[in-house]
């Protein structure tokens, strides 16, 4: 994944981008990058890698390396970046967030038609923003070029630029499947993918971008320079995952839809007459959490947190690059409680299942601590279908989904034409292949949220969601 932010104003606004940015950095682990413009110094770029320290450490002495009042910044797991561009449209600054599915068609016809060339990256790949920036520059306008390259490609692009005269350019990526949000201040405006850098900066919500809609920014406006689109699908796993708690979007908060989306679940149970005897409600955490929280007040089992993270030394888990690393780490981060855990029957609710792999680790630490049972539940869908819009739960292939690898386990290559019942928890398909990820990992009872709890929970329009991994329906 990533995310961005920039800010324009009377001011000197490097100091907003840095924490504007750093806000963002639970969306990505791979590097970091600002670029801002002065009057008198013209545009500047840093960009450091932060695998291995978080972005604001890398970025302590942007003050004294760089100031301007434009700016903008990004933080994301593909390609460094922003990149300084210099083009027909003149010279200016790029980020980009989201994924390129056709790059190779792109590039291959990008050759035929001008003659040009990319800087080659380790194994040929060319960086993503800087494909995207050779794409808007075939037209004869930045409005141009970014409505070309939304229309072109396959994948979803999100982008903010900053131009030499300090302007900022914001465009939503076609079909909305990312939030950009517009803050203003007294001395200028801001652009954000999370909703709270914004207020906590000083400035006020002034406007969401629509579906591909582009704007132009500067300290005394917004001029919009291509209405937004009719048609969204915004991600739901924003408001599920990755989103941050305190964020909201299409004016829906982050964790008050997790509490909701908890409370769904427990009161399906409930109804069913099929919920487990249980002694404590937990979260995997951090993100299952809220959703436990939700499912233990509807419940009424008492929430409880029978492991705790240990954070203040280890990196997030998914950061190493082997995935035995970043099970390694996974495992060495969680404590237990072990008067929480010991002849206890639990449930615990995670955010989503994808592989399993952590889910596992995590179980067979819990019966290690004695644990009598150990209940699950996922906070959404089965996964069937791995994201082609996103760079995030991106499976070399689908067969790595612990739904699909069981599937085929249980029935072959057929099974695959059966993927709505094995999502549906009352046909024998869905139950077989519940029993079976049971068995696996260890679970006493494993259920997993419905697409129609999961989208009440959210509470917008469900045609205005994209909800792709879980039915495959664009």
């Amino acid at each position: 994944m990533g995310g961005f932010f920039g800010a324009v104003g009377r001011r000197d606004v490097i100091e907003d981008v840095f924490f504007g940015v750093d806000y963002h950095s639970h969306l990505g682990t791979r590097s970091g990058g600002m670029a801002a413009y002065d009057p008198v110094i013209g545009l500047q770029r840093n960009i450091h890698n932060i695998e291995n320290s978080p972005f604001r450490t890398k970025f302590e002495r942007i003050f004294e390396e760089m100031r301007g009042t434009s700016a903008i910044g990004c933080i994301n797991d593909t390609d460094p970046q922003p990149l300084l561009i210099r083009s027909s449209l003149g010279t200016y600054a790029v980020c980009t967030v989201g994924v390129i599915n056709n790059s190779d068609e792109l590039i291959e016809k990008y050759f035929s038609v001008s003659g040009g060339h990319f800087g080659a990256m380790t194994g040929g790949r060319v960086n993503t923003t800087e494909l995207a920036a050779a794409l808007i520059n075939q037209k004869e306008s930045f409005e141009e070029g970014v409505r070309f390259a939304q229309d072109v490609i396959d994948g979803t692009c999100s982008l903010l630029i900053l131009k030499e005269d300090g302007t900022l350019i914001a465009a939503r990526d076609k079909f909305g499947r990312l939030p950009v949000l517009i803050g203003k201040s007294e001395d200028g405006y801001c652009v954000t993918f999370e909703s709270f850098a914004c207020t906590k900066l000083g400035y006020c919500s002034e406007k969401e971008l629509g579906p591909g809609e582009i704007v132009a920014i500067t300290p005394d406006g917004i001029t919009v320079l291509a209405e937004a689109g009719k048609k969204m699908r915004i991600c739901s796993f924003l408001w599920s995952y990755y989103g941050y708690p305190t964020s909201s979007y299409e004016g829906v908060n982050v964790e008050a839809m997790r509490y909701r989306n908890g409370g769904n679940m427990a009161k399906r149970e409930a109804e069913s007459g099929s919920m487990p005897e249980l002694d404590y409600v937990g979260g995997v955490p951090d993100s299952g959490t809220p959703h436990a929280i939700g499912y233990a007040s509807v419940s009424g089992v008492p929430f409880a947190r029978p492991f705790i993270k240990y954070t203040p030394t280890w990196p997030r888990s998914f950061m190493p690059t082997t995935q035995s690393d970043r099970n390694r780490v996974a495992k060495m981060k969680q404590v237990p409680v072990e008067e929480l855990i010991n002849g206890k029957r639990l449930l615990f609710v995670d955010d989503s299942i994808v592989r399993g792999t952590q889910l596992r680790e995590t179980v067979e630490f819990l019966y290690e601590n004695g644990a009598e049972a150990v209940h699950m539940r996922s906070a959404c869908p089965p996964i069937m279908f791995g994201c082609k819009y996103l760079n995030f739960s991106r499976a070399t292939s689908d067969m790595e989904l612990i739904t699909r690898s069981t599937i085929v386990e249980l029935e072959g290559e057929d099974g695959l034409k059966y993927l709505d019942e094995y999502s549906d928890p009352e046909s024998e398909r869905g139950k077989a292949m519940r029993r079976a990820i049971c068995e696996k990992l260890r679970f006493a009872s494993l259920e997993f949220q419905t697409l129609d709890g999961l989208t009440e929970a959210i509470g917008i329009d469900r045609d205005c969601l994209c909800t792709y991994c879980w039915n495959g329906q664009e």
